[in-house]
């Protein structure tokens, strides 16, 4: 297998698991705190605007390359 192709499968499956535990980590926050239903959702959608980046920024890498 080449390397630049293990090395995208990995980085795309770890930081899909590192997602999924960030939000564990903000459920389990908001519960602690007892944020509320408002408070839980702003806490999800600042995680959420994160992820969003992460997209963006990939999608703009690629079509970077592409058009290169």
């Amino acid at each position: 297998m080449d390397p630049a192709v293990f090395e995208e499968w990995m980085m795309t499956g770890l930081v899909t698991i590192l997602i999924i535990f960030m939000g564990f980590i903000v459920w389990d926050l908001a519960k602690k705190s007892k944020a509320g239903k408002f408070g839980t959702f702003i806490l999800f959608f600042v995680l959420g605007l994160g992820i969003l980046a992460f997209i963006i920024k990939s999608v703009v890498i690629a079509y970077i390359e592409s058009s290169s």
